[in-house]
C-alpha cells in the first residue's frame, strides 16, 4: 500500500473533546480561590474545587529539576501509581506584571493544548496548581530533544532523504491538524519540534497560536521567529491564513537538507532582503496587491522569481517531488501557497525512499537537557536574536 502521511496509526481515538473532556475540571480548580472562613454557599464548590485540584495534584510524583528560568521550572516527574510511566512537569511562575498572574501567553498555551490532541502535538496530561498559585502543566515526556539539536549537530548525527521524509511528514500532519481546527500556531521551528522516545515528533509551544475561524478580525504580524518568517507579515499584513505557518514548515523543510538557517536575516529589512535574492522580489506581477501593504519596501533592482534549476541545485538532494513540494511552500503570494492538506496529498511522499520507521530514525544523547531548555522558555518569545549566532551565511549567486 503506498504511504500516506494523512494515515496516523492509532489516532482515531485520540480527538481534541477528549481531550478538553478530561482536563476541563482541572482547568476550573486551578484557579479557585481558597474558601474564606464563614462561607456557605459558595464555600461547598470553592472546596469540591479544590479537593478536586489536590486528587489531580497526588497523581504525580515531582523529580529532579530539568530546568530552570524566570518564567518556569521544569521537572521529570512520574505517575504515583506507575514510576516507569513518566512525565514533564512545568512549573509555571505568578507573573506579578498581570492582574491575573498568568501571562497572556501562558493562557494561549493552556487553552490550545487542551483543545488539540494528535499524536504529532505535544500532550497535555493534567493541569493543577500548587500552595504558592503556580500552574503545573503536566506534559508527555519527551527525552530526545528538538529538531534543532538533530540539524546542527553535522559532526555526530547523520541522516538523509528517507529521515527527512519522515520528520516532514510528522510536522505536516500536526499543522494540518491545527489548521483542520481553525488554529494557527505561528511560531513554526525547529527546536519548537520536540522528540519522543519512539522517535515521533511533536509539536510544543502554542504560546503564538491563536483560532482563525474569523476572517475579518485583525491580527498582529508580529508573530513567527524572524527567521521563519513569510512575507507577508514582515510587509505588515493584518489578515492572514495557514498561509503563514506553511512558509515556516518549508523553511524547516529547506533547513533539514541544507543544515542550517535558510535565511537568517539581521533585522526586517535584511530578512525581506534575504527572500528577494532566494525567492525572488515580490511585486504586483506575482503577487497581486502586495504594495498596498502597510510595510512594503523592497530592494532595487528587482530580483525574478527563482527557477526549478536554482533549487534542485540547493536541495537536490530532496529529489525532483521534493524540491516541487518545498517550492509549493515558499510561493511569496499567500493565496497561491499550497495548503497543508495539498501537502499531504502530494507525490513526493508515495516516491522514492520512502520515509524512515520512526523507530529507526536518527537519535542523540542529551536530550533531557534540551527538554528543560525547551520548555522552560516562555511560550511564544520571539528568538530573534539567535541571527548573532549564525555560523555561516548562504551565497546565492551573487544577485544584489
Amino acid at each position: 500500500m503506498a504511504y500516506s502521511p494523512l494515515v496516523v496509526p492509532g489516532s482515531a481515538d485520540k480527538s481534541a473533546a477528549t481531550t478538553k473532556s478530561k482536563l476541563s475540571n482541572t482547568v476550573v480548580s486551578s484557579n479557585a480561590p481558597t474558601p474564606e472562613a464563614g462561607q456557605s454557599s459558595n464555600g461547598a464548590g470553592n472546596d469540591l474545587a479544590e479537593q478536586m485540584n489536590e486528587d489531580e495534584k497526588q497523581k504525580y510524583i515531582k523529580g529532579k529539576k530539568l530546568g530552570e528560568g524566570t518564567y518556569a521550572n521544569v521537572y521529570l516527574g512520574h505517575l504515583r501509581d506507575s514510576p516507569s510511566t513518566l512525565v514533564a512537569i512545568k512549573k509555571i511562575k505568578v507573573q506579578k506584571e498581570y492582574t491575573e498572574g498568568m501571562a497572556p501567553d501562558a493562557i494561549r498555551e493552556l487553552k490550545h493544548l487542551q483543545e488539540l490532541s494528535h499524536p504529532n502535538i505535544i500532550s497535555l496530561l493534567s493541569v493543577f496548581s500548587s500552595k504558592d498559585q503556580n500552574l503545573n502543566l503536566v506534559l508527555e515526556f519527551l527525552p530526545l530533544g528538538d529538531l534543532e539539536m538533530l540539524i546542527k549537530d553535522v559532526d555526530g548525527v547523520r541522516y538523509g532523504a528517507a529521515d527527512i521524509k519522515a520528520w516532514m511528514g510528522m510536522l505536516t500532519r500536526a499543522i494540518w491538524f491545527c489548521h483542520e481546527n481553525f488554529v494557527l500556531h505561528r511560531d513554526i521551528k525547529p527546536n519548537n519540534l520536540l522528540i519522543a522516545a519512539d522517535g515521533e515528533v511533536k509539536l510544543a509551544d502554542f504560546g503564538l497560536a491563536r483560532s482563525f475561524s474569523d476572517p475579518y478580525r485583525v491580527m498582529t504580524s508580529n508573530v513567527i521567529t524572524r527567521w521563519y518568517r513569510p512575507p507577508e507579515l514582515l510587509f505588515g499584513a493584518k489578515h492572514y491564513s495557514g498561509a503563514v505557518d506553511i512558509w515556516s514548515v518549508g523553511l524547516v523543510f529547506a533547513e533539514l537538507v541544507i543544515r542550517t538557517p535558510y535565511m537568517a536575516g539581521d533585522t526586517e529589512v535584511h530578512q525581506v532582503n534575504l527572500i528577494c535574492q532566494a525567492i525572488g522580489t515580490p511585486n504586483e506581477d506575482n503577487w497581486p496587491g502586495v504594495s498596498k501593504l502597510p510595510e512594503y519596501t523592497v530592494p532595487e533592482p528587482p530580483n525574478p522569481i527563482r527557477g526549478r534549476d536554482h533549487y534542485l541545485g540547493t536541495f537536490g538532494t530532496a529529489g525532483p517531488e521534493g524540491v516541487d513540494l518545498l517550492m509549493k511552500t515558499l510561493i511569496l503570494d499567500p493565496r497561491k501557497r499550497i495548503t497543508a492538506r495539498e501537502m499531504l496529498e502530494h507525490k513526493w511522499w508515495s516516491s522514492d525512499p520512502k520515509p524512515t520507521r520512526k523507530e529507526e530514525l536518527p537519535k542523540k544523547s542529551g536530550g533531557e537537557a534540551k527538554l528543560g531548555e525547551d520548555l522552560k522558555r516562555r511560550p511564544g518569545i520571539l528568538d530573534d536574536e539567535r541571527s548573532a549566532r549564525v555560523a555561516r551565511k548562504l551565497d546565492f549567486g551573487g544577485m544584489k
